[in-house]
């Protein structure tokens, strides 16, 4: 499985959420509206996700095991931090 394309859309608003991504898989599979928040321990992301009937948040679509998790937040959030050294330099 291979990241082909990420794309960020800032958030300016107050609150936690700093951005919100789009990935493109093999080209072929597209993932939208995973969060990038700004916690406590540091960035991290939020895979999308709906609210069921119980009133728990559950993913619509995530990584089966920690490690294409961590795979994918390493990358969106190098990009993400990319984009706003992009953004200073405009400046």
């Amino acid at each position: 499985m291979q990241i082909t394309d990420v794309r960020i859309r800032k958030v300016e608003k107050e609150g936690k959420m700093r951005a919100v991504v789009s990935i493109t898989i093999d080209e072929e599979f597209v993932v939208h509206d995973i969060k990038v928040i700004e916690g406590e321990k540091g960035m991290f992301i939020a895979m999308p996700s709906r609210k069921a009937v119980d009133g728990e948040y559950r993913d619509i679509a995530h990584p089966i095991n920690s490690a294409t998790r961590e795979r994918i937040q390493d990358l969106i959030l190098m990009r993400y931090q990319e984009a706003g050294e992009e953004q200073e330099q405009e400046r």
